[in-house]
């Protein structure tokens, strides 16, 4: 039987983890060297902190908001995109239909056809402008032909239209493209080389 003082004796390694647990429990872990804050400056440390946690929250809150507007705003793009090919059919038959334009048929697609363009664009859907350069951004190069009387590069004819929603792209337009015409380099050359 061991008397009560060796009960109560701690071996070095116990010492040093006791005094651990109080360090821990007064919330200076590693931190007994430094010196304490006064009052104030404990204050002033927690008041910035407060700070700073309500303007990440304002922050948040207005991310939150532009994401979800922008959501709103775009979360019909699926739907215009899959109606942009029916408006396609239906132009190709208004241009059929256009060969007699006192029928009945035609004046009825044409009042048809001006409520589409209209519903397209109250809900931001405008036209790609096809003229002029090819621009990747917003047009498709189906096709490339020889054409003297333009540049290279130069669009020549629309194949199928292209849309954007608001500022982003809808669907390319499909566009034929101008290139320079082939030059015979080689014939030349040999003429060239010839006559030396």
């Amino acid at each position: 039987m061991q008397n009560q003082d060796d009960d109560h004796e701690l071996a070095p390694e116990e010492v040093e983890v006791a005094e651990a647990d109080v360090s821990a429990e007064t919330g200076e872990v590693g931190e007994a060297a430094a010196e304490p804050l006064t009052p104030e400056a404990e204050i002033a440390k927690w008041k910035e902190a407060a700070i700073r946690t309500a303007a990440d929250l304002e922050n948040y809150r207005k991310r939150m908001a532009r994401e979800r507007a922008e959501d709103l705003r775009f979360a019909k793009s699926g739907l215009l995109e899959e109606l942009l090919p029916v408006v396609d059919n239906f132009a190709m038959g208004l241009q059929m239909a256009e060969q007699d334009q006192e029928s009945m048929i035609y004046k009825g697609m044409a009042m048809v056809k001006g409520q589409l363009d209209d519903f397209l664009a109250s809900q931001g859907v405008r036209e790609v402008a096809a003229e002029g350069v090819f621009d990747p951004n917003f047009h498709e190069a189906v096709a490339e032909e020889e054409n003297a009387g333009a540049e290279e590069g130069e669009i020549l004819f629309v194949k199928r239209k292209g849309y954007l929603l608001h500022d982003r792209l809808l669907r390319a337009a499909a566009v034929v493209v101008a290139k320079s015409p082939a030059i015979e380099e080689e014939s030349g050359e040999e003429t060239e080389g010839g006559s030396e």
